[in-house]
């Protein structure tokens, strides 16, 4: 069931994810209101759930993280245990920045963040080494267009 939150949650939580590092009085003048009203509906956010944490995003680029690969799974085997071994590599490979489990042909899609198509293959290796897969297929991302972690409230 989702949080019941009023236009000024929506405010809040839009400044937050525009700039979480805003002070609170930075947030309290956009908004409207004051420091403690503000403090007040974050902590509710937090204990509602609706704000999971706080991060710093950074720039993949500028760390040499050029190539993102989007990796389609297809597996022929569906237990418990394949699926528990499979989920603890994908935990385990600081490459993988985002994993989806599909409905439809493919079974599982990746957002794999890595220098080069040599590093990839590296970790492609290490996967398939791990679990049993029945087809890989990657598509390295030409340009990224789009990216945002802003949800629209």
């Amino acid at each position: 069931m989702p949080a019941q939150i009023d236009t000024i949650d929506r405010k809040i939580l839009f400044e937050l994810q525009d700039d979480a590092s805003q002070s609170l009085d930075e947030i309290a003048r956009k908004t409207g209101s004051s420091k403690t009203p503000v403090w007040n509906r974050i902590r509710k956010l937090r204990k509602l759930g609706v704000i999971k944490k706080q991060t710093v995003l950074l720039d993949p680029e500028a760390l040499g993280l050029e190539a993102c690969f989007f990796v389609l799974v297809r597996t022929s085997e569906h237990d418990a245990d394949w699926q528990g071994r499979f989920l603890k590599t994908l935990m385990a490979r600081p490459e993988v920045q985002e994993a989806h489990r599909l409905a439809g042909d493919i079974d599982y899609i990746l957002k794999v963040r890595v220098e080069n198509a040599k590093a990839y293959d590296t970790f492609y290796q290490a996967l398939i080494s791990e679990v049993k897969i029945f087809n890989v297929t990657a598509l390295l991302s030409m340009e990224e267009i789009k990216s945002t972690t802003v949800l629209q409230v």
